[in-house]
């Protein structure tokens, strides 16, 4: 073959490789959706800020994938919403991937004087919880029943679909006292004082996480609870205050 034709054929080889980078550079990269409880919302994007994320109440966003709402992955604040949505057939096997424990939070000010969780009996005292259905509402009931305390739900004036209104609230000053995650309650430890709970009244409180059988993404939906899963996710949910998983727990099978 002559030298030209080689010359050609070399020039023809570079074009198509410059083109095949070229289409590969310019195909968008897969961007999963993440349905998590709102008590993750600082705390996910800093293990992967990629995804695209929904955060709201856990029985909020377990209703919207009873509807079909396009997601990958789904992260609750318990562990009884995923197992009856891989009941249903809507997601796979869920993994428990971090642990939070209960606090009680007043405002800074404190104008209704509330030092012990016990307070919360005294008349007047404006209390904001969570909704029965949502998992810190779920836990804060369990929590005034083995403490003794479930007269103090009179005092209630608000009930929240989310731990982060019911925050927002208690910051701002419009209730006297308000339970939420230790891990919320750090997101605004200028704001509010944070009363801790007897360990031995604290239910478990255990998050899991998993994937929607609708998923058009699994290897890209596998890879994010992998990084939930690995140490260096642990070390940040840690950092924010969550407990990790048992040793062990650092891959995810799914199915």
């Amino acid at each position: 073959m002559k030298r030209t034709n080689w010359i050609i054929l070399a020039l023809l080889a570079t074009l198509l490789t410059l083109a095949t980078a070229t289409v590969s550079q310019a195909r968008p990269a897969t961007k999963i959706t993440v349905l998590a409880a709102s008590s993750l919302t600082n705390v996910f994007p800093q293990i992967d800020a990629a995804p695209r994320y929904s955060f709201g109440g856990s029985d909020t966003l377990a209703g919207q994938i009873r509807l079909g709402a396009p997601a990958d992955v789904f992260a609750a604040a318990n562990s009884s919403i995923p197992e009856k949505l891989y009941a249903q057939g809507l997601v796979e096997k869920p993994v428990v991937f971090t642990t939070n424990k209960l606090v009680l939070v007043t405002p800074r000010a404190n104008p209704a004087g509330i030092t012990s969780v016990f307070d919360l009996r005294k008349p007047g005292i404006k209390l904001i919880v969570g909704t029965p259905s949502v998992p810190v509402g779920s836990y804060t009931r369990t929590i005034l029943k083995n403490l003794a305390l479930s007269s103090a739900l009179a005092n209630v004036v608000s009930q929240e679909t989310d731990v982060r209104s019911i925050l927002g609230k208690v910051a701002l000053g419009e209730a006297d006292a308000g339970f939420v995650y230790i891990t919320d309650a750090k997101t605004v430890a200028d704001k509010v004082n944070v009363i801790r709970l007897p360990a031995w009244a604290q239910p478990p409180i255990r998050y899991e996480i998993a994937i929607l059988k609708s998923s058009a993404n699994r290897a890209d939906a596998v890879a994010f609870i992998n990084k939930v899963l690995a140490k260096a996710g642990q070390t940040k949910l840690r950092a924010a205050g969550f407990g990790a998983v048992k040793k062990g727990s650092t891959t995810y099978a799914g199915g």
